[in-house]
């Protein structure tokens, strides 16, 4: 056992890893690295870093092993997802692509003064932008306050032949217009105080709520449809609302158009025929936009558990709408890493004895586990949602009936190695209590990572059921549903990890891991993502608003027994764990509850869960976060430059081999992206 355990750490260990200049030169065909690069030492990680990003690259390991058949699949996915990139962009904001399209003409075509402070501004500003697909932050939601004047843009603009609107200026230059792309304040219309473009600019969250119950009323409650995952709500000629599909002939067609393109020729080489009929299935629902189609599509891709080659690609997540409804578009293409996969799927493997032993209600548990797959994967190319911040792991189909027949679950790996080897240990040193809990994450943070993101995603996703009759939890928790969720799949890897279960598998030796996790997750939950938020501002952000409820709500209940102390030295505030088996206990006590109101639909239950641990913060602690981080200068966000996946053609046109190039300036990827993918207009 100690054998199988070592030698999943070693195999492992630069796989998984959680998550956290000078000014490039302007080019649209920037300078390549050699197809493989093997040693760390000799790949410059991080090229750029800006405002409170830093730019990282990561690399294609074993693309020299595919044969030319999987090269194209892989060339034409990536093709068809960058053919989307677009679609983010306005699904973000209304006015992002006429903003970004003005961006990327004066960044290339400039040719005053590129030295001044106002252009160093600018071109932060631009960054922010290409980064966030938008105006608005990524993460925080809200709108980047240009360090330039509206004059200043405007001479820009016309300096290089082109102007915007006097509205476009307003939504740039006026802090008090569509500052929030993501409004999840309690009391307040969260589709009008919204800027995303899901909605037309005059509905409201009453007319939405109203729309889609009338819309599912006498439709039965099994195997739902995924009402207004592919759509914008808008307002029509008679006053109503009315639903504008995302598909060939409809919303964004001319970008879907050439996304079908590119899945017909994938369906063409694909590996097998389970992963042909898959893509012809997308290629038919981007073509009708028919959600039967899209639950069609996705019960096939399940199934296509066979080949070397997978992706994502559609209007998956829902976290950018505030009423959970329309998916963002997205696509990674990926490929499988056989010696990691084989080792962790034994997560998988024991899905059903994790299912049976959780500590939620017996009527919560599924009583029979199907499906599960597990892979680490090599991702070789990412757009919309997904691009440049990418998350590390991925669980899906999200339908929850859809689930009840499998689900695919992958890490990221070379994403998190590039994380891995771009990083450094600055925040740990910190904020860690002590020596030891320095130690235990030296010595276990890495392992430690890889199951909670395991456990988190192949177990907590894929466990637990509704209710009967129960509607699925974008009706039922509303607003509240993505961060319960995340929650829910949290719990369940805090659960585990220290289970005696994982020694057994081979996964883990001794306790030391699910120690390390247990300091990392409170010490994260309630100091250092706080670092991520501006003075004076809530927590709006699903998944960290999730982490803080957790880590809020254990310290809270386990006072009475001293579980978490927090500790005052120097000025400086940490929290150190005392009892972790008691902690253990109160994280299977919050699992039960969590599962239970997504099970019920316990809209009160859930909001305040929410709202009393993990919206607020405390201004004293989080004015501390930021002054002790600020010394650090670690951004605290990074999002990734692509490879270029490049064919070579013969005389004939046919491609006969596809090389792998490494880019290594963000502004000229944005640039290049901008000239070859931009199909709305």
């Amino acid at each position: 056992m100690r054998k199988a355990a070592l030698l999943l750490i070693t195999v492992l260990s630069v796989l998984f890893l959680a998550c956290e200049s000078k000014e490039p030169t302007v080019t649209t065909n920037p300078e390549t690295t050699p197809t493989e690069t093997t040693n760390p030492d000799d790949f410059n990680w991080s090229p750029d870093k800006f405002a409170d990003k830093k730019i990282v690259r990561y690399q294609i390991p074993g693309w020299e092993k595919l044969s030319l058949q999987q090269k194209k699949l892989v060339y034409f996915l990536t093709e068809a997802g960058l053919s989307g990139r677009d679609i983010m962009y306005d699904q973000n904001y209304r006015h992002n692509l006429v903003i970004r399209q003005a961006l990327d003409k004066i960044a290339k075509d400039y040719k005053g003064d590129r030295k001044s402070t106002d252009w160093n501004n600018f071109i932060t500003y631009a960054k922010n932008v290409w980064f966030s697909n938008g105006i608005h932050h990524h993460y925080s939601m809200d709108k980047f306050t240009p360090e330039f004047s509206k004059d200043y843009f405007v001479s820009l603009t016309e300096a290089v032949g082109s102007s915007v609107s006097e509205e476009v200026l307003t939504a740039m230059f006026d802090p008090t217009v569509d500052n929030k792309k993501v409004n999840l304040a309690a009391g307040q219309d969260i589709v009008l105080s919204s800027a995303v473009n899901f909605y037309g600019p005059d509905v409201t969250q009453a007319e939405v709520e109203a729309y889609y119950k009338g819309l599912k009323k006498g439709k039965s409650k099994k195997n739902p449809i995924s009402y207004g995952l592919n759509s914008k709500l808008v307002r029509n000629r008679a006053g109503g609302l009315s639903e504008q599909t995302y598909s060939a002939n409809g919303l964004y067609g001319s970008s879907i158009k050439e996304i079908i393109k590119w899945i017909d020729k994938a369906a063409e080489v694909a590996e097998n025929e389970a992963q042909g009929k898959a893509l012809r299935l997308l290629s038919e629902y981007y073509a009708t936009g028919d959600l039967k189609t899209w639950d069609e599509y996705n019960i096939a891709w399940v199934n296509a558990t066979e080949g070397d080659i997978d992706y994502i690609n559609s209007f998956i997540e829902v976290y950018n709408d505030p009423m959970g409804y329309s998916g963002s578009y997205e696509s990674i293409v990926q490929i499988k890493d056989f010696d990691a996969s084989e080792r962790m799927a034994v997560v998988a493997t024991g899905a059903q004895w994790f299912e049976d032993n959780s500590p939620i209600l017996d009527q919560h548990k599924k009583a029979e586990v199907k499906g599960i797959s597990y892979k680490v994967v090599t991702v070789a190319g990412e757009s919309g949602d997904a691009s440049p911040a990418t998350p590390i792991g991925v669980n899906l189909p999200n339908a929850d009936w859809i689930r009840e027949m499998g689900s695919k679950s992958v890490s990221l790996g070379n994403i998190i190695a590039a994380y891995s080897n771009a990083n450094g240990p600055g925040i740990l040193q910190e904020f860690a209590h002590d020596e030891e809990e320095i130690r235990l994450s030296k010595e276990y943070g890495s392992i430690g990572d890889k199951m909670h993101t395991a456990l988190h995603e192949v177990i907590g996703h894929a466990s637990g059921k509704l209710e009967e009759g129960v509607g699925t939890p974008k009706e039922t928790l509303k607003s509240y549903a993505s961060a319960l969720e995340e929650a829910r799949a949290d719990l369940v890897a805090l659960y585990y990890i220290p289970d005696a279960k994982m020694n057994e598998m081979g996964l883990l030796e001794g306790d030391g891991a699910a120690k390390e996790e247990y300091d990392a997750y409170i010490r994260n939950g309630l100091l250092t993502q706080l670092r991520r938020i501006e003075p004076g501002k809530d927590i709006e952000e699903s998944h960290m608003r999730n982490r803080q409820m957790i880590s809020a709500w254990v310290y809270e209940k386990g006072k009475a027994d001293n579980v978490i102390e927090m500790v005052k030295r120097d000025g400086k505030t940490y929290y150190d764990v005392k009892d972790y088996d008691k902690m253990r206990m109160l994280f299977g006590e919050l699992l039960k509850e969590v599962q239970r109101i997504k099970s019920q639909g316990d809209y009160e239950a859930g909001a305040a869960l929410i709202e009393d641990y993990g919206v607020k913060v405390d201004a004293a602690i989080h004015e501390e976060v930021l002054a002790r981080a600020a010394k650090l200068d670690i951004p605290p966000y990074g999002g990734f430059i692509n490879p270029r996946l490049v064919p070579v053609m013969d005389a004939d046109g046919n491609i006969t081999d596809v090389k792998v190039e490494y880019p290594d300036d963000f502004m000229g990827q944005m640039l290049e992206y901008g000239e070859k993918y931009s199909f709305l207009k």
